[in-house]
């Protein structure tokens, strides 16, 4: 529909309004009333921001390292326009813009920092021609909608390689053999990152691991030193494709079970301590994405590291919340890599745990559930105290606990969220002792929804 953008505007708007009071969240419902009104107007608003627009996309953490990067940028002074909401498809990175656009062609920030899921990435890069993108991994994820790992892949080097983010600066993972390759045959500039530290690498490759296979000739790539799934140092014993030299660098890795990590950042500025209030390398991994993206953005050291050491859980990621006085940590699950390096990180805390674990089988989540078979459950074998399994595939988690080790009798299934909260809580002689929570994507939200209604929890659109 061609015409001015101002009425458009005011009728999404409007549409936002409605649905709030209603009780939606609005996150994506205006944006997409907005695209049927005006199919360019993520375009049209994107070019308002003053300093352009950077992305970022990933199959594991792109809420975080958004998160993490939104922290620091503002820190240094940039005003951001930034789906926070984590509504990452062009509905809601539509309806950030819309919240964010002023009259007589202005716009409240001037940057954008946009969490744009995996699929979106070319779409949305041809609309806001980005300064910047920032990728992070490639895991296998929800098989009945994005399909296997290549096909992602493949999309994402047509759009930076001849595609709409050809003159993109480029900010990679250097650790993950399928998103490196990304940065070879370009003209435009690439930035690499990545963790040096043997200390943390695994005995082998976990059977749930991706990206074997050199993406030129196709041979099997040779591991020198394995992190995380698939991340680590490799080379290519018959091309000689190899891991590139990253330029942000995280050495001297320390893991402090649920609550923390720290870690020495390298930069061509510097090198600095870091203390990180998230658990897990996996989160290491996505501190260190933010602060190569800030590096790109030339956001000085000093504003990176308070950034980081400033960072706090997004909703949902390692979120501590208190149910009837006992501390609760939720920690998303929603892959087998993801899924690993959070038991991985619990392994590392003493003592048996009380676990809630929350699978559904949602769109957002995957209908097929078969990825829990790949998640190492059995590193908490003979560590659970109790488990509680709800959700709509609640007896499926239940069985691949039993299978894992863990003593059926410790096993209770209870589909019933807000029963299976309540007893999970209560169902501890020591308040002190936390219990875990490990929900998919749609479970984390349900069970936020649920903690919010109680009080326990503040809203993630607040």
């Amino acid at each position: 529909m061609a015409g001015p953008l101002a009425p458009k505007l005011a009728l999404a708007r409007a549409v936002g309004a409605v649905s709030r009071l209603r009780g939606g969240g609005a996150s994506s419902a205006p944006g997409k009333v907005l695209m049927r009104l005006d199919p360019g107007a993520i375009g049209s608003l994107g070019a308002r921001l003053s300093r352009g627009s950077v992305l970022v996309s990933a199959t594991n953490g792109k809420t975080t390292t958004s998160a993490i990067l939104a922290g620091i940028l503002e820190r240094a002074g940039v005003s951001l326009v930034n789906n926070q909401s984590g509504a990452n498809m062009a509905g809601g990175i539509a309806s950030t813009l819309l919240a964010a656009a002023r009259p007589g062609g202005n716009i409240a920030g001037e940057l954008g920092l946009f969490e744009v899921d995996e699929l979106w990435l070319d779409s949305l890069a041809a609309q806001l021609h980005p300064r910047a993108i920032l990728l992070g991994n490639l895991f296998r994820d929800q098989l009945d909608r994005y399909g296997e790992l290549e096909t992602i892949a493949d999309r994402w080097a047509a759009a930076v390689r001849t595609g709409p983010a050809r003159d993109s600066t480029l900010v990679l993972n250097a650790d993950d053999p399928a998103i490196a390759d990304l940065g070879h045959e370009r003209s435009a500039p690439v930035l690499y990152f990545g963790v040096e530290d043997d200390s943390l690498a695994l005995a082998g490759m976990a059977h749930a691991a991706d990206a074997k296979h050199c993406r030129r000739c196709g041979a099997p790539y040779v591991f020198d030193a394995i992190y995380l799934g698939h991340l680590g140092h490799y080379h290519c014993p018959s091309c000689g494709q190899t891991r590139p030299a990253p330029t942000i660098i995280a050495t001297r890795v320390t893991l402090q079970g649920v609550r923390a990590a720290s870690f020495t950042l390298q930069t061509p500025a510097g090198e600095a301590e870091v203390a990180l209030a998230l658990p897990g390398l996996y989160n290491v991994y996505n501190a260190l994405a933010a602060a190569a993206l800030a590096t790109a953005l030339e956001v000085g050291l000093p504003e990176i590291v308070a950034g980081l050491q400033a960072t706090k859980a997004a909703f949902g990621r390692a979120e501590t919340v208190h149910v009837g006085g006992r501390e609760m940590r939720i920690l998303l699950v929603k892959n087998p890599t993801g899924a690993n390096e959070v038991l991985r990180t619990l392994a590392l805390e003493p003592g048996e745990h009380d676990l809630l674990g929350v699978l559904n089988d949602r769109i957002a989540d995957g209908r097929d559930v078969s990825w829990i078979w790949d998640a190492d459950f059995e590193l908490l074998a003979g560590r659970v105290r109790q488990a509680t399994c709800s959700g709509s595939r609640a007896p499926e988690l239940a069985l691949r606990l039993k299978y894992a080790g863990i003593d059926p009798a410790r096993i209770r299934v209870q589909a019933d969220l807000p029963t299976a909260l309540r007893e999970a809580a209560a169902d501890s002689s020591d308040p002190q002792t936390p219990l875990y929570a490990l929900p998919t994507y749609t479970a984390m939200l349900a069970l936020r929804e649920l903690l919010v209604a109680r009080g326990e929890a503040s809203s993630a659109w607040s």
